[in-house]
This record gives structure tokens, C-alpha cells and sequence, in this order.
């Protein structure tokens, strides 16, 4: 649980705000526990509709402590699942809305529980949406630094979108790739993964490619659903093949 500052230069600019933060303020609250967490990315995360916090005359943010508790659970589901933001913010929303629901998760959560699989992300997030990101927003939805951005392009980690800009999945390709490195995976060492994800596809493809051609509306509007489904089984297929050979080198 994060606790609000209860004292110093900030405590009577929130008193009389009714308990409101200034944006450095809640930085420095979140930063106990996200120490990369910075105003570029709190800015990022309401631009993207994840919080609204409230504006002054002058038109200085206001947050209260919900929004700071809200901003703490988008980073915890960042860091720990891995998933898009998108789906983070229709997760809390529902949440808000007294709606039982479940968590979808990216690969294997940091607890070592049973995961989803990511068809299922694939199937309720980004996949479609057809957002796009500048390249400033995904630095900043990541916090990764430009060098490092440039160096997974060199690698075709992250690739962007004809025409300029990156789609929001890439959000989450970034944050992984950094995840990894902070494990001493480097990015040179994941081409084979990029190598594999891109023969994937291409087989997906081949098999989706005549309902697309298909003459019948329908069944060119069905295409879309089945590439979803084809992708999350191949992703789980992966996965349970990693950790198969994973557990064959470990016995």
C-alpha cells in the first residue's frame, strides 16, 4: 500500500486542496516503490485515459490519493504481467464497476501461478485497434532511452509502422526486451526469438490468407477472429515447448 506524505513542504498545499497532489509530489510516492517510474510517464498513462486527475484554474494536475493508488496498480501490471494498456484500463474500469473479472496475464506472472495465454490478451487488448504511438510516447510509456530504442530497431525487435509511429503491442514487446536485459539477456541474443515470432506469423498467415481473399463478407470478417485464435494457440504452443525443454536440461 502506498502512503501519502503526511507532513513537509507539500502537506499544507494538499490540505488545502482537500488532500489533492501536485504531479512531483505524487512522482515522489510512487517512486518508493517504481523508482523508474518519471512525469513523463505519469503524463503518458492520462493522456491514454488510465487516470483523470483534476486541474486547477491554471491548469496544474491535482491528483488524489485514489488516482495515485490507480497509477500504482497500472505500474504494478505493467511490471509484473506485462500487459497492454489497454487492457489494464478496461481490467480497472470494470473493476470500478463492481464487474467480477480476472486478470488477464502475458506469459508466466512473477508468483509462478498458471498464466493465460496470450491469445487471450490478443483477443480482448490492442489487437485491432489500430492506435499508434509517437515514438516520444512509447519512451515514454517505457521508460527505456533512445539509444536503447535505436538498438532494437537495429534488430528488428521493434519495428515501426509505415508511415511513422509504432502500434501499442510494441509497448509491451519494449518492456520485455528491457525486462530480459535486466536479466543479462541481451538484445542481439533474442534475434532467434524475432526469427521464430516472424515464422510464426507467416504460417498463420498461410492459413488465414484464403478466408481473406474469400469473396463472402463474412467469411473475410471471420479472417480477423481466426488469426487471433491461431496466434494466442501458437503462443501458448511456444511457451509450453520453452518450458518443456527448460524442465528436459533441469531433471
Amino acid at each position: 500500500m502506498l502512503h501519502t506524505p503526511s507532513g513537509g513542504a507539500d502537506s499544507g498545499t494538499a490540505a488545502a486542496d482537500g488532500g489533492l497532489m501536485s504531479i512531483g509530489t505524487v512522482l515522489n510516492v510512487l517512486r518508493e516503490e517504481f523508482p523508474e517510474v518519471t512525469i513523463s510517464k505519469i503524463r503518458f498513462l492520462e493522456t491514454e485515459g488510465l487516470i483523470e486527475p483534476q486541474r486547477t484554474p491554471a491548469g496544474y494536475r491535482k491528483f488524489s490519493a485514489r488516482d495515485v493508488e490507480r497509477l500504482a496498480q497500472v505500474l504494478r501490471m505493467q511490471r509484473d504481467h506485462y500487459l497492454p494498456l489497454k487492457v489494464i484500463r478496461e481490467y480497472l474500469d470494470a473493476v470500478e464497476r463492481g464487474e467480477d473479472v480476472r486478470l488477464p496475464t502475458l506469459g508466466r506472472p512473477r508468483d509462478g501461478s498458471e498464466a493465460e495465454g496470450f491469445g487471450d490478451v490478443l483477443g480482448e487488448s490492442e489487437a485491432g485497434t489500430g492506435s499508434r504511438l509517437a515514438r516520444e510516447e512509447l519512451l515514454a510509456a517505457t521508460g527505456i532511452s533512445a539509444e536503447h530504442l535505436e538498438e532494437w530497431e537495429s534488430y528488428g525487435l521493434v519495428v515501426p509502422l509505415p508511415g511513422g509511429g509504432y502500434d501499442a503491442e510494441t509497448v509491451t514487446v519494449a518492456t520485455l526486451v528491457a525486462e530480459l536485459g535486466r536479466h543479462g539477456i541481451e538484445p542481439r541474443h533474442l534475434r532467434v526469438m524475432k526469427a521464430a515470432a516472424d515464422r510464426e506469423a507467416g504460417l498463420v498467415d498461410q492459413v488465414v490468407a484464403p478466408l481473406r481473399l474469400h469473396r463472402n463478407p463474412q467469411t473475410r470478417a471471420h479472417a480477423e477472429a481466426r488469426t487471433r485464435e491461431l496466434a494466442g494457440l501458437a503462443v501458448k504452443l511456444h511457451a509450453a515447448l520453452v518450458q518443456s525443454a527448460l524442465g528436459l536440461r533441469l531433471s
